[in-house]
C-alpha cells in the first residue's frame, strides 16, 4: 500500500499517477478519513492527559486525607468520553486501513504514458520469427498428434482449460523446469519449495486481495487459497520481519503449479497451453534496498531473457506503459515469445518492480544500522519462465515437420540428449 503520509503530502502526484493508470480509486475518501483520524487522535490524547491529571489529583487528595469524590466523579465522566472517542478512532482507523487497500501503486516517473497493452514500448527484439509461420501446425494440434499432451481426457477429469502432459511431453516439461531452476541457481537465486495454499494475509501482502479475489480458487476450511503464482509465498516468506541490511538483496526462486480462475478472460487464447486454470511456472523474487531496485529490475529481466536465448526462441521485450501496469506495479517489462500459430508475440514472462508497495502491506522492513530507523524493502518478481507457454513455443518455433520438432542444445541434457523428437532411426 502507499504511505498515508506520502498520500497526504503528494495528493496531486498520486492523482496524476492514477490518471496515467486510468483508475479512479477512493483517494478523496482516504484523505477525508485521515483528517478525521488525526482529529480523533488529538481528542483521545487530550482526554488521556486529562484522565491522568485527574488520577494524580485523586491520589494527592487521598494522601492528604481530603474528600476526592468530586474529582473521582469527574474522572469517571472523562473515562466514558475517552472510551467513546477511542471506539470512534478505532472504527475510523479500520475504515482507513480498508480504503488504503483499494489504492493502487503509482507509476515510476519514467514509465511511458499509454492506455493499454498496444501502447507498450518496444525495448528489444531478439531472433527472427520464422518465415513459414503460416504453415506451422499449431501446438494444440501438434502436441496431441505426437502423444505429448492430452486435452480431451484432461477435460474429462477437470473441465475446460486443463491439460495432461503425457510421455515425452511430461519429460520435456520437467526438463524445462530443471533447466530454469539450474540457471536461476547459477545466478544466485536460492531455490525454495513453498506451499501451494496460503492464508488471506499472504494474498493481501502481495496485492492480490482485495482487488483480485474473484481470480483465485478458495479452499475450505480456512479459508486457504491456491496460489496464482509463487510470488505470493516467496514475497511473504519474510512478512512481518525486520531484516538486517547485510542480508539484502534476498533472491528466491521456485517452481510451483499456479492456479487462476481466469475470470473475465473468456475467448482469449483458450486453445492449447496458453491460458490454463492450472499451469507450471518458475518464479524469481527479490527483496532489495530501495536504491538497488532499478538495477535489480534490469538484472531480473536479463535472467528471463537468458532462458529464452538458451532455448533459441525469438522474443521481444516490451516496457509497460502506465495504462498497462498492474494494480501493485510501479514499473515493469513483458517478455513476449513469437507464436507462429497466432502470428504474433505472446507474453511468456512479466518482470515487475513494486517499490515498497508490497512491503508495506506485508510488513517487511530492514535496518541499515543495528539501532537505526526501519525502512521498507523494495520487492520485485519475474517469471523465468511460464512452462506451458514455453512448451507451446518450442513445439511451434522448432517444428521441423508436421510430426517432428528440434530440441535446443541447452535442453538436451535435461531430457535425454536427443536432438529431435521423435528420434530419427
Amino acid at each position: 500500500m502507499l504511505d498515508i503520509r506520502w498520500l497526504r503530502e503528494h495528493a496531486d502526484e498520486a492523482r496524476e499517477g492514477f490518471r496515467q493508470k486510468h483508475v479512479n480509486p477512493p483517494l478523496d475518501e482516504v484523505l477525508a478519513q485521515d483528517v478525521e483520524r488525526r482529529r480523533l487522535l488529538q481528542e483521545v490524547e487530550a482526554l488521556r492527559a486529562e484522565r491522568n491529571r485527574a488520577s494524580e489529583e485523586v491520589a494527592r487528595l487521598k494522601k492528604q486525607g481530603k474528600d476526592a469524590s468530586a474529582v473521582i466523579a469527574s474522572t469517571a465522566a472523562a473515562g466514558r468520553r475517552l472510551a467513546d472517542r477511542e471506539r470512534a478512532l478505532a472504527a475510523v482507523e479500520q475504515d482507513l486501513s480498508s480504503l488504503l487497500l483499494e489504492i493502487p501503486n503509482v507509476p515510476a516517473e519514467d514509465v511511458p504514458e499509454g492506455d493499454e497493452e498496444a501502447d507498450n514500448l518496444l525495448m528489444a527484439e531478439v531472433g527472427e520469427p520464422r518465415g513459414d509461420s503460416a504453415q506451422v501446425v499449431p501446438h494444440w494440434e501438434f502436441g496431441p498428434s505426437l502423444g505429448l499432451v492430452d486435452f480431451e481426457r484432461a477435460h474429462k477429469l477437470s473441465g475446460t482449460r486443463f491439460s495432461m502432459l503425457t510421455g515425452f511431453g511430461a519429460t520435456l516439461s520437467r526438463g524445462l523446469i530443471n533447466l530454469m531452476l539450474h540457471e536461476a541457481g547459477k545466478a544466485g537465486y536460492q531455490e525454495m519449495a513453498p506451499p501451494y495454499l496460503v492464508r488471506t494475509e499472504a494474498m493481501v501482502g502481495t496485492g492480490q486481495f482485495p482487488k483480485f479475489v474473484e481470480d483465485v480458487f478458495r479452499v475450505e476450511p480456512g479459508p486457504l487459497y491456491l496460489i496464482p503464482t509463487a510470488e505470493v509465498p516467496l514475497t511473504n516468506f519474510r512478512a512481518g520481519e525486520i531484516l538486517d541490511a547485510a542480508e539484502l538483496p534476498l533472491h528466491y526462486c521456485a517452481y510451483t503449479a499456479c492456479f487462476r480462475s481466469e475470470a473475465g478472460a473468456a475467448g482469449r487464447d483458450t486453445r492449447g497451453l496458453i491460458r490454463q486454470h492450472q499451469f507450471d511456472k518458475v518464479e524469481l523474487v527479490s527483496l532489495t534496498r530501495p536504491e538497488d531496485a532499478r538495477a535489480e529490475l534490469q538484472r531480473m529481466t536479463e535472467r528471463a531473457a537468458h532462458i529464452l536465448n538458451l532455448l533459441e526462441l525469438p522474443y521481444r521485450i516490451m516496457e509497460h506503459c502506465a495504462g498497462d501496469l498492474g494494480f501493485s506495479h510501479r514499473k515493469g517489462y513483458d517478455l513476449e515469445v513469437w507464436m507462429p500459430s497466432y502470428g504474433r508475440y505472446v507474453e511468456i514472462s512479466s518482470v515487475s518492480w513494486f517499490g515498497d508497495f508490497q512491503a508495506r502491506r506485508a510488513g517487511i522492513r530492514f535496518r541499515r544500522e543495528p539501532r537505526g530507523a526501519t525502512e521498507h524493502v523494495h520487492t520485485l518478481n519475474g517469471s523465468a519462465l511460464a512452462v506451458g507457454r514455453t512448451l507451446a513455443a518450442l513445439w511451434e518455433n522448432h517444428q521441423l515437420t508436421p510430426h517432428r520438432f528440434r530440441i535446443p542444445e541447452a535442453l538436451r541434457a535435461y531430457v535425454g540428449s536427443a536432438g529431435e523428437f521423435p528420434k530419427q532411426d
